[in-house]
């Protein structure tokens, strides 16, 4: 840790606080993982600080309830809520984006995100990890401008990136998720850590690991698309195991992904209803508490006459009412064309 961290630096560790879930959920970051990071940023002499800005509920109850709290405490860490936000002009696509002061604040980030499959992304790892830097319900307004297109969402994601490089990443897939992830897929043991200063490398070492091939990446697709390092398994230099010994079976794969046949996108277009996956109420989970209506970026959903209502015409499927319903009870609902596409594809269903 020496090697990354200077006497009297202020440090940030960037766990992801998704939701108050507990360790075992595999939704957040281990707190043992977060504790021995702080320990070691300490023991460095920097300053080390944790961080972040939940997805849904309060920060302190989402460290409480994850273990973050505790392993703050433990390792003698300051807790740091991201509150305000910092207008930080970019060169890229998106001129100017908000991220949290303290994150821009900070001398060093330590980004420490946890592997998971991603409704929208396929995966989330280092970089989509970053994200949290994007403070509250900024995360809608950027949902809604920059969320109706995978590839255009992967370049806001590596913009943020470009904004503050971590200096450190290290992934938590002891336990990862498959499945329905981000916030509702089941865990999955791989007893792995991947640590690398480009994170883009490590979400490419971390998504062979997981079984998953860069077509089914936007993220990768467009790294590699603006030349960025670490784009290319063929190029990074990996420590350790050889990579082949450590690929598991594939993680099962979220029930909301397209399946991408190469069709025009004015079929697309006419055909939407039958060719895409969209989100809908399991009615027999559902206590119509409206965090998902809270949080959809362009308010498609509505709670009418004691039920949950989704506007398939303003929908974006950015996934956000699955990934934050506290109850699991945001079910995936397929096209018919999709159904008989995702069989004759043989992809699996979760």
């Amino acid at each position: 840790m020496a090697a990354i961290v200077s006497r009297g630096e202020r440090v940030l560790i960037k766990p992801n606080l998704l939701a108050a879930k507990s360790p075992e959920q595999a939704v957040t970051t281990h707190p043992a993982l977060v504790q021995v990071v702080a320990e070691l940023v300490t023991e460095a002499g920097g300053i080390a600080l944790i961080g972040d800005s939940p997805g849904i509920g309060g920060f302190r109850r989402v460290a409480q309830k994850s273990g973050i709290a505790a392993a703050a405490a433990a390792s003698g860490t300051a807790l740091v809520e991201f509150t305000d936000s910092v207008e930080f002009p970019s060169t890229g696509m998106f001129h100017r984006i908000q991220l949290a002061r303290a994150y821009l604040d900070a001398d060093k980030i330590i980004n420490l995100p946890k592997l998971k499959t991603h409704e929208m992304m396929t995966m989330t790892c280092a970089v989509k990890n970053l994200f949290g830097a994007v403070v509250g319900t900024q995360k809608a307004a950027w949902h809604l401008k920059a969320g109706t297109s995978q590839e255009l969402f992967a370049r806001l994601l590596l913009e943020i990136y470009l904004l503050k490089k971590p200096a450190l990443n290290i992934v938590d897939a002891i336990v990862a998720m498959e499945g329905n992830g981000p916030g509702s897929g089941d865990p999955v043991q791989r007893g792995i850590l991947i640590a690398g200063v480009n994170p883009v490398a490590v979400d490419v070492v971390a998504a062979r690991l997981a079984g998953l091939d860069a077509d089914l990446l936007p993220l990768e697709r467009e790294a590699e698309r603006m030349q960025l390092p670490g784009s290319r398994l063929e190029d990074i230099t990996i420590y350790g195991p050889a990579l082949d010994t450590l690929v598991g079976a594939r993680f099962r794969l979220p029930g909301g992904l397209d399946v991408q046949f190469g069709l025009p996108g004015f079929l697309k277009k006419v055909m939407k209803q039958n060719l895409l996956a969209f989100p809908a109420a399991d009615t027999k989970k559902c206590v119509l508490c409206g965090v998902c209506r809270n949080a959809c970026p362009p308010a498609a959903i509505t709670i009418q006459n004691n039920a949950l209502s989704i506007d398939k015409a303003r929908c974006i499927r950015c996934w956000c009412c699955r990934e934050l319903c506290p109850h699991d009870a945001m079910a995936v609902r397929r096209g018919l064309l999709l159904k008989i596409l995702t069989t004759l594809s043989g992809r699996k269903k979760p």
